[in-house]
């Protein structure tokens, strides 16, 4: 889990995205979506996915008890990325 000062990943429209695939997210970094200082906390999350780990979190610290927030409720508060096509 990656906390940071953002609610999570965004689309081009600037919409959260809740649920990515690893083939998702290489996608929205061919695609130019993804891109400079979002690029090492999407690395990271990325290659701990990819490296086995069932689901990795980009969440917004700033949003109070966001932790259990993400980890607690179908909705949660950031960004999962996980090797599941259907991770949406």
């Amino acid at each position: 889990m990656l906390l940071t000062n953002v609610a999570g990943l965004f689309d081009k429209n600037g919409e959260v995205l809740t649920g990515l695939s690893t083939s998702q997210v290489d996608a929205l970094i061919d695609d130019g979506t993804m891109y400079g200082g979002r690029l090492p906390k999407i690395s990271c999350a990325l290659d701990a996915v990819k490296s086995g780990v069932v689901s990795s979190h980009i969440i917004d610290g700033r949003v109070e008890h966001a932790v259990l927030l993400e980890i607690f409720t179908d909705v949660g508060v950031g960004t999962k990325i996980s090797n599941h096509e259907d991770s949406e």
